[in-house]
């Protein structure tokens, strides 16, 4: 265990004073007597043998709260050797369209939800098709209507997983739709500027700095773009400036193949369909790969792909992600202080 800011610790000087001053006061607290012999025969009680008591609790309260000042930390993660690696930017649709069924191992869950459990399988691997991405700087943007930075990129993949639980399907009609032009520029923007993150997360490292070896984006919608200041076209043609290729993976069921006839196809009409036309420009004009995705155990086919076209190298730079150990110290020497006030109030109870 290390200490993120141990000058917290100087604090513990102004112990010899707490001291000094109850002890001040417990001296003046007094009651004349006009002989002490019968006091003396009496001996001395529980009570008075403990009176100390709540100044060692106060005291003990004192030293927990000044440790977790000084944050103790504890690393969790694996030391991960990097030298080359990915910039992923994952962009995931979260308008209501993808609050609509599909199967994901067995189970019928939401669109998004399937999307949101098979990313972590593809950040984090599965122990079967996935192996995961350790190495790689892995990033989030959702989006409907606008767009918005869900994770930013980042070496801490256990915090990845902990964002990823607060994208959810809009709830507000005012904020459905499907921006992907947006949320593609948003990505690409973040990505151009991947060295300067990683260098503010590597900044005291002391080997050689971790190597950006390809960015790509992989874009998850089951829409049409109907909104956004930026069209599908010209996001694809920033991508593609900066050197980034985008993935493409519409969700749902190929809207040019049915069995249905009838009312059930007018019915599947009147739904969102992916617009493969789009998707599968944003990817020929970058160089990535367009592919649909009708249940969990495609998508995790297509990431499997997305596995083996773009691999990453272990070398150099280390990185470990820490827990925080001070809530415990905080809670610990608040329940003290409480115990300390409670005794001072009733058994200790003093008359100055």
């Amino acid at each position: 265990m290390n200490f993120a800011s141990p000058w917290a610790f100087l604090a513990l000087l102004a112990i010899p004073l707490v001291i000094y001053r109850d002890l001040a006061l417990q001296r003046k607290s007094v009651i004349r007597f006009p002989s002490l012999q019968l006091a003396a025969a009496a001996g001395t009680s529980i009570k008075i043998k403990l009176r100390y008591l709540p100044l060692l609790l106060r005291i003990i309260a004192l030293i927990l709260l000044i440790t977790a000042l000084a944050r103790p930390q504890e690393g969790i993660e694996k030391v991960y050797d990097v030298s080359k690696g990915i910039a992923i930017e994952v962009v995931v649709d979260r308008s209501s369209s993808m609050g609509a069924e599909m199967e994901y191992n067995g189970e019928t869950l939401n669109r998004l939800e399937v999307v949101k459990r098979v990313f972590n399988e593809f950040i984090n691997g599965n122990h079967d098709e996935l192996r995961g991405r350790p190495n790689d700087l892995i990033g989030m943007i959702s989006f409907a209507r606008y767009s918005d930075t869900a994770c930013p990129l980042t070496l801490a993949h256990d915090a990845v997983g902990e964002m990823l639980k607060h994208v959810r399907l809009v709830t507000r009609r005012n904020e459905d739709g499907t921006a992907i032009g947006d949320a593609v520029g948003l990505a690409a923007a973040r990505l151009k500027t991947a060295e300067e993150t990683l260098s503010r997360q590597t900044a005291n490292e002391k080997k050689d700095i971790y190597e950006i070896k390809s960015k790509i984006i992989i874009l998850l919608t089951d829409g049409a773009s109907n909104c956004g200041t930026l069209s599908p076209d010209e996001s694809a043609a920033l991508a593609k400036k900066w050197g980034i290729k985008i993935y493409t993976i519409g969700i749902g069921d190929n809207p040019e193949v049915s069995a249905d006839a009838g009312f059930f196809a007018m019915l599947r009409a009147a739904r969102p369909q992916v617009d493969t036309k789009t998707l599968k420009k944003l990817a020929q004009t970058t160089g990535g790969i367009f592919r649909l995705a009708s249940d969990g155990d495609a998508l995790r086919a297509i990431y499997k792909k997305i596995d083996e076209m773009e691999t990453s190298e272990i070398e150099s730079v280390r990185y470990i992600d820490y827990r925080e150990f001070f809530p415990r110290f905080v809670l610990l020497g608040l329940g003290l202080l409480i115990m300390e006030i409670v005794l001072r109030c009733t058994l200790f109870r003093r008359i100055i």
